[in-house]
């Protein structure tokens, strides 16, 4: 009798542990539901958005990095020019000034121009002959003259001053670059401003 019993009692079990199985192989068969789905492509949805965000915003950033670092290496190259151009003594003291290179031009040419001569005012803010020149999103040299040529990106403007402390021996150089069309964010300008004092050549 116990051992009908107990023999009864495991296929009971191993009839529930079947049984238990199968639902959950069912279970496990069955897929996904609509709303699984749904909140699947709702998370993803989210991920993809702040991606796309961040990729947006790093190009945006890269732009006008590359922009700020193209007008400091304009405004310094024009800056270099203006400090190769003669400003000294000869042999015997006398002074040396250079006021005949056109450095308007790429390549400088050594006459035509008006060298290291005293800007008149507003050159920085105004196109004045003599005082400025254009340039392409390269930096490639377009032109100069009172308005832009076209395909012309940045625009380069310049003044030379004596200085009022030293006015026959030193000179002050500004360079400003800026875009042709100018924009509301100054960080897209570039200034540089260094002095040449008079030395023996």
């Amino acid at each position: 009798m116990n051992m009908k019993r107990i023999q009864c009692d495991r296929i009971v079990a191993c009839g529930t542990d079947l049984y238990r199985r199968q639902a959950s192989s069912r279970a496990s068969e069955r897929g996904t539901t609509l709303v699984e789905t749904m909140v699947a492509v709702v998370i993803l949805a989210v991920g993809l958005v702040g991606v796309a965000q961040m990729f947006v915003y790093s190009t945006n950033t890269n732009r006008e990095a590359r922009r700020v670092t193209m007008t400091s290496i304009l405004a310094q190259q024009k800056i270099e020019q203006l400090r190769a151009l003669t400003w000294g003594f000869d042999d015997f003291g006398l002074a040396i000034s250079d006021y005949s290179s056109n450095v308007t031009v790429t390549p400088p040419t050594s006459t035509g121009g008006l060298g290291l001569q005293p800007s008149p005012a507003g050159t920085l803010t105004t196109s004045t002959a003599g005082y400025v020149d254009y340039l392409d999103a390269y930096g490639a040299w377009l032109g100069t003259g009172a308005a832009p040529p076209s395909g012309a990106v940045y625009v380069r403007r310049w003044s030379v001053e004596p200085l009022p402390t030293n006015p026959n021996n030193t000179l002050v150089f500004q360079v400003l670059v800026e875009r042709v069309w100018p924009t509301t964010s100054e960080s897209e300008q570039a200034r540089e401003i260094s002095l040449k004092t008079r030395k023996s050549i």
